[in-house]
């Protein structure tokens, strides 16, 4: 646990006063008594579940080689080859964070790579990673030599290989998705054969295999960019939402900003009416970067006032006070690997009878008027409690078959909590989709790794290239021995 500062005091004060004075208060919250409930823990070795706790899938096997280079390539040769004669499928996950089975082989193999070589080239600014190395690693080696990660995911808790199959961003500008920064990678195909695929070698397979959810092949390491570390100062500017678009990208297109996030309230009696946008500048001293630190004490203790929302509203309002108005005041400066040096369970949740569920829309910048619109409309009305929307620049994606970011787009990542009741989920499958519906036909997209609460039609309508992909992973995996319930619920029939 980091020192007590001024600024811990200050808001870990507020936020634990928050949380143990509404505890036990929150009338915005329904009775569950009689309330069939769904989801928890998977229980036994033969299931295994998902961030969303409502996954449990039973499955054949499930190891955790410690391999890397020929030996996890002869790895995963034997458990296709396995998988292949049973008719058994097979996929390879890290911290399985996705929310609906996207790394769940139903029945079959599952692979957890657990190794983490790291080999950072100072002179070409690029580094070399095994698939199953998680973020926080790859910090921790190239911090140690003044680079880090040129993009990488929101939280370091994550693999590697996983965050370029789900085509996952992070919040340094202008770039696009993480696979934006990939230079080549190794996979073993579902034949069993080791290709190396980048833009201009195996080019087919390397468009097929960003997003692709681990169904084109098993990612044995990777080439990646890295940058220069840098310490840098934030900036913070609250405005009304509707201006945040043009803010945003004004600061995107500043190339003394490399890094940049926004958020918007989320009280439903002003849904999103306030934007802020934070950014961050490099300071005029770079000499004697401090080692990455991990999560301070300022962010566990505000934690607390984050889980005080739930059925509170007006805990919501004072959140955001403490956002927009007491946190820029205290803020101070942090190395670009001490801001992205962030676990998940930061802000985990601690009530056993209720899980955090995701989801993320990419809106064209034209367009996001009218999804403020639209979920002022949709949101308000559902049984889930709205936590948080953090607003995310994703630059044009050119390379994935399956991109949710063929232009540039505004990100908003959402937050909610559910309880975990059957309840519950139909009424937030309901809101989903109306989301869905109503930002697609804006022009905008949805991600994929959240809950499968998306209509094939809609599906299809936001990732009009599923066919293409789907015909091209049936020739290049007849059997189908690389599956997930992304797979089994939208592309099977694509």
């Amino acid at each position: 646990m980091g020192k007590l500062t001024r600024r811990g005091l200050l808001l870990g004060g507020g936020a634990v006063a928050g949380y143990w004075a509404g505890r036990g208060w929150a009338p915005g919250l329904a009775p569950r008594n009689g309330i069939a409930t769904l989801g928890g823990e998977a229980a036994g070795p033969t299931l295994l579940n998902d961030a969303s706790l409502l996954s449990a899938t039973p499955i054949h096997s499930h190891i955790r080689p410690a391999a890397r280079g020929e030996a996890l390539v002869g790895v995963f040769r034997a458990e296709l080859a396995a998988a292949r004669a049973a008719g058994r499928p097979v996929n390879v996950g890290a911290a399985r964070h996705s929310m609906g089975g996207q790394a769940i082989p139903r029945d079959g193999h599952a692979i957890t790579v657990d190794d983490a070589w790291i080999d950072p080239d100072p002179v070409t600014q690029t580094y070399r990673v095994n698939g199953g190395a998680r973020w926080s690693q790859v910090i921790a080696a190239l911090d140690a030599i003044g680079f880090s990660p040129a993009v990488m995911q929101s939280n370091h808790d994550f693999g590697v290989a996983a965050t370029f199959s789900v085509n996952a961003h992070g919040w340094p500008v202008p770039y696009g998705p993480m696979g934006a920064t990939v230079r080549s990678l190794r996979m073993v195909l579902p034949d069993g054969s080791l290709v190396t695929a980048s833009r201009t070698e195996n080019a087919d397979l390397f468009r097929l295999a960003m997003g692709g959810y681990g169904l084109i092949g098993l990612i044995v390491d990777m080439e990646l960019d890295m940058v220069p570390n840098q310490r840098l100062a934030p900036s913070f500017a609250v405005m009304p939402a509707a201006d945040f678009p043009a803010a945003f990208l004004q600061a995107v297109n500043d190339p003394g900003i490399p890094m940049a996030y926004g958020r918007l309230n989320v009280a439903r009696g002003s849904l999103f009416q306030e934007a802020m946008l934070v950014t961050y500048s490099p300071t005029a001293d770079q000499s004697d970067l401090p080692a990455a630190t991990g999560s301070g004490l300022t962010a566990h203790l505000a934690s607390y006032i984050y889980r005080a929302q739930v059925g509170r509203e007006a805990l919501k309002d004072l959140r955001w006070w403490v956002e927009s108005g007491l946190y820029p005041r205290l803020a101070g400066e942090s190395t670009r690997n001490s801001l992205m040096n962030e676990p998940v369970v930061t802000l985990d949740d601690r009530n056993p009878s209720r899980v955090d569920i995701l989801h993320e829309y990419f809106v064209p910048p034209a367009a996001f008027d009218g999804f403020l619109e639209v979920c002022r409309e949709v949101i308000p009305d559902a049984f889930v409690e709205f936590l948080n929307v953090t607003l995310r620049y994703v630059g044009a994606d050119p390379d994935s078959v399956l991109a949710h970011s063929p232009s540039p787009r505004i990100a908003a990542v959402m937050s909610f909590t559910q309880e975990m009741t059957r309840r519950a989920e139909a009424d937030h499958r309901r809101m989903t989709q109306a989301l869905i519906e109503r930002i697609v036909a804006l022009g905008g997209t949805y991600y994929l790794p959240y809950r499968p609460h998306a209509t094939e039609a809609q599906f299809r309508a936001a990732y009009p290239r599923a066919g293409e992909f789907a015909a091209a992973k049936r020739a290049l995996d007849p059997a189908l021995t690389l599956r997930n319930n992304l797979w089994d619920t939208y592309l099977e029939r694509s």
